[in-house]
C-alpha cells in the first residue's frame, strides 16, 4: 500500500546497469533497477519516520490522543505488536466483515440517541469502555451509549465479539430501512466523517452528500467478507 523511491536513478543504481550501446540488451535480472519508481504525492510523509509514503496507506493509532498516524508499511507492521512502543500505539487492521443477518430494532437504535442514519461503535481500551460516534457536519460526535442496550445488540450478533478495541469498529447504516453492520478498521469510519464534512449542506445534507455517503458504504460492502451465524 505504501510507495517510494527517488524519481531520479541518476546517481543511484541505474548508474552501473545502463549499457554503453543503446541497441545492447541488459543482463537478466537488471532491468528492474531502471523502472520508474512508485510517485509519491508531495507532502505524503510517514508521521513516525518521516518516509516518503504514497497517496494509499497504512495507520496506526495513537491510544492517549486517539490521532490517526499515516504510516510507512515498516512503522504499521512495527506496530501490529500491540506491546511495541509502551502499548501506546497500535496498528489499524484491514478487516472488513458483513453479517446480513444483522438485527438492530429502531428502538434500540433510539435508545442510542443517534440523530442520522449512520454510526460507528468501538472499545475505547484506555476509557474501558464501549463508545458511539456518527459523523456531522462537525465532525465526529460522541452519543452517549447505553451499556444495556449495546449488551443487548453484541448478545443478538455474536460475530461481532471479537472486535479489536481501538482499531476496529461496528459501523452502521440505516439504508431503505434496513440496518446493515459492518466490522471496519476504524481509519474507515473517519473517512466517512470526511465524506460527509465536505460535501453536508443544510438541514438534510443534500443530494451530493448522500450519493458520496452511499458510494461509501457500497465501497465498504465491496471490500467486507460475508459472514453469518452457522
Amino acid at each position: 500500500m505504501t510507495g517510494r523511491g527517488n524519481p531520479r536513478l541518476a546517481g543511484g543504481l541505474g548508474r552501473f546497469v545502463r549499457s554503453t550501446r543503446p541497441d545492447q540488451p541488459l543482463p537478466p535480472g537488471l532491468e528492474r533497477f531502471l523502472e520508474k519508481p512508485v510517485p509519491v504525492a508531495a507532502g505524503e510523509r510517514c508521521e513516525m519516520c518521516n518516509e516518503a509514503i504514497a497517496e494509499e496507506h497504512s495507520h496506526v493509532v495513537n491510544l492517549e490522543s486517539r490521532a490517526l498516524l499515516c504510516t510507512c508499511r515498516p512503522c504499521y507492521l512495527l506496530f501490529t505488536d500491540r506491546a511495541a512502543g509502551g502499548g501506546k500505539y497500535a496498528a489499524v487492521p484491514e478487516r472488513y466483515l458483513f453479517d446480513p443477518d444483522f438485527t438492530l430494532s429502531d428502538a434500540q437504535w433510539d435508545e442510542f440517541q443517534i440523530p442520522v442514519k449512520m454510526a460507528f461503535f468501538f472499545v475505547n481500551s484506555v476509557l474501558g469502555q464501549t463508545v458511539a460516534f456518527y459523523p456531522s457536519p462537525a465532525g465526529a460526535t460522541e452519543s452517549m451509549l447505553p451499556a444495556d442496550t449495546w449488551d443487548e445488540m453484541m448478545a443478538a450478533n455474536p460475530l461481532f465479539a471479537n472486535l479489536v478495541p481501538d482499531v476496529e469498529a461496528l459501523l452502521v447504516y440505516k439504508r431503505n430501512k434496513v440496518y446493515e453492520c459492518f466490522l471496519a478498521p476504524i481509519d474507515a469510519c473517519y473517512e466517512l466523517v470526511g465524506h460527509v464534512r465536505m460535501n453536508w449542506k443544510g438541514f438534510d445534507g443534500g443530494q451530493e452528500a448522500w450519493e458520496a455517503i452511499d458510494g461509501f458504504f457500497d465501497g465498504v460492502r465491496s471490500r467486507s467478507r460475508l459472514v453469518s451465524t452457522p
